[in-house]
């Protein structure tokens, strides 16, 4: 075609002449597209969600709130059983037996019916304990005497026996100690003293009295 003279040259190309148009797709095959495309993202979300959530309901092994707490109740007994402690040395220290043992894992101590306590001292002296039911730790070194308790001690330098009576009575067998915060009845030879608390000690030798008091002593002998 012949350009008229002073008239500006074109640039753009011939338009083309329009093809038939494509047939649309159908609907499920447009959404199948669309999730094949995101597929791969969307797996990698959905395994994103769950290593996150594994790790939070995971518990922890050292977590306190994993371990179920110990109850007051006993996890083994012994019946007309006789127990022994000895020291390093090979002596004995102590010998218990009663009617039935039960010991409690969440307080390591025992609980013991128609107890009867044989421990011997340092010095060779012996003592006897005897009560309807006794509580005691673990290894026996400290025992509480319930109803009817009764303590008898060896004397010192020749002298008789101590007993001591009430229906509470606390012993502490490496430290011979007694204590009660119950009355007491003292017994030594032909002298009884009764008070409302009692605390003494073998090693010092010191006995102390706590509330009313009442003391009968015997006669002594013309001699």
């Amino acid at each position: 075609m012949a350009q008229a003279d002073g008239a500006t040259p074109s640039t753009l190309e011939p338009v083309a002449r329009p093809g038939p148009r494509r047939a649309p797709q159908p609907l499920r095959w447009r959404l199948l597209e669309i999730v094949t495309a995101y597929l791969p993202l969307l797996l990698m979300g959905v395994l994103a969600l769950g290593t996150w959530w594994l790790v939070k309901n995971t518990p922890l092994a050292d977590d306190p709130r994993a371990m179920a707490p110990l109850r007051h109740e006993p996890d083994y007994e012994m019946r007309k059983f006789a127990l022994q402690r000895f020291n390093p040395q090979g002596q004995l220290r102590a010998q218990v037996e009663g009617d039935v043992l039960r010991h409690y894992p969440d307080t390591d101590t025992v609980e013991i019916d128609n107890v009867r306590l044989r421990a011997v001292g340092p010095d060779g002296r012996v003592l006897h304990a005897t009560a309807r039911q006794a509580i005691a730790n673990g290894d026996a070194t400290e025992v509480q005497l319930v109803g009817q308790a009764e303590i008898v001690r060896d004397g010192v330098d020749g002298s008789p026996p101590i007993d001591f009576r009430s229906e509470f009575l606390h012993a502490f067998i490496d430290t011979e100690r007694i204590r009660s915060h119950l009355p007491v009845t003292v017994t030594q030879g032909g002298t009884e003293l009764r008070a409302d608390s009692m605390d003494y000690s073998h090693l010092d030798r010191v006995i102390k009295f706590g509330g009313r008091m009442r003391a009968v002593f015997s006669p002594r002998d013309a001699k």
